[in-house]
């Protein structure tokens, strides 16, 4: 392990899906994404369904192949690994899925789905495997003794456990989290977010936390990166993000949330975007949310030049907007 701050960095990272027929182009769900994750830290990854941020998860664990860019994990460029290279970083980073119902194998037994990883990496005696599953069903919550059960026979919060129990069971130092409460209710879903908290602190695990629900992020990301139409609009400290945003995009997520309080929400006038989200095979030229944006000067800087991540705001705040801050 290297002495760098920084345990993942993602560089010009593109994703492209090419189109065959229809006059071909190509789905460009991952359109230069720059991005530092450090060590210990939880980062959250918002923005609208179709942004990119999934793509973006499957480019960091290497689950796809990069169109373009590099991405160095741990000192090490991970972009064009193959073989038993690839497979020794892999061992590093895990991912907890999104739906719990299908990301287990429902002809396998819960044992059989812990012990998996730990018999294609060979660690341990079938002796030590065995014990490890047991720990590991520990450690999330639940019964040791469940080993020999199925998935059907859970229900969602516990088979989420269980993908989290699986994600840990190789000791990785990273874990990307995309979208791994939205499926559940809210009351499963604090208990999850707790859970991935006192495991985090156990093991100094470094999180990627991808979701839709911006009270979630707020607490429990250290830092929050925003996506839009398969860039990186806003990065920025938790606190600094929900209380000085910068960028007109993040101002419109903010203000969806609402507040428990219905004398204070009578009283809101929640941010409206007008139009459609553009699509991704052919984005708009210069700011991609320049034709919803309320700020936009168009014709003008914001339809003609694509605006650069730069520092605006709080220390450590960078935003890709012209006229960030004026909205």
């Amino acid at each position: 392990m290297t002495a760098d701050p920084i345990l993942l960095r993602v560089a010009g990272a593109f994703k492209h899906f090419p189109i065959s027929g229809f006059g071909g182009g190509a789905v460009r769900a991952v359109d230069g994404v720059d991005l530092e994750i450090r060590r210990g830290e939880t980062l959250g990854l918002v923005g609208e369904s179709g942004c990119g941020k999934s793509t973006l998860a499957r480019l960091i664990t290497a689950l796809l192949p990069a169109t373009a860019g590099k991405i160095v994990f741990d000192g090490q460029d991970i972009t064009r690994l193959r073989g038993w290279r690839l497979r020794r970083v892999r061992r590093k980073m895990q991912m907890i899925f999104q739906d719990p119902f299908a990301s287990l194998d429902p002809r396998m037994t819960v044992g059989d789905i812990l012990q998996e990883p730990l018999d294609n990496f060979a660690i341990g005696s079938m002796r030590d495997r065995r014990r490890r599953v047991q720990e590991l069903l520990r450690l999330v919550g639940l019964n040791p003794n469940f080993t020999n059960r199925y998935p059907h026979e859970f229900s969602g919060g516990q088979r989420q456990r269980i993908g989290i129990a699986r994600a840990l069971a190789v000791n990785p130092s990273f874990i990307v989290c995309d979208e791994a409460v939205s499926a559940l209710d809210v009351s499963i879903q604090a208990q999850i977010i707790n859970l991935l908290q006192d495991l985090q602190k156990e093991f100094q695990l470094t999180y990627l936390f991808i979701a839709h629900d911006l009270a979630v992020v707020r607490h429990l990301s250290d830092r929050i990166a925003v996506m839009y139409l398969g860039k990186v609009v806003e990065t920025a400290g938790r606190n600094d993000i929900y209380e000085r945003p910068q960028h007109p995009y993040t101002k419109a997520l903010l203000s969806s949330i609402p507040v428990p309080d219905p004398a204070v929400e009578r009283e809101r006038a929640p941010i409206s975007l007008k139009g459609e989200i553009p699509s991704p095979v052919n984005p708009p030229s210069g700011c991609r949310f320049h034709p919803r944006c309320p700020i936009a000067r168009a014709p003008g800087i914001c339809s003609e030049q694509e605006p650069p991540l730069e520092a605006h705001g709080a220390r450590d705040q960078v935003a890709a907007c012209h006229f960030a801050g004026q909205a």
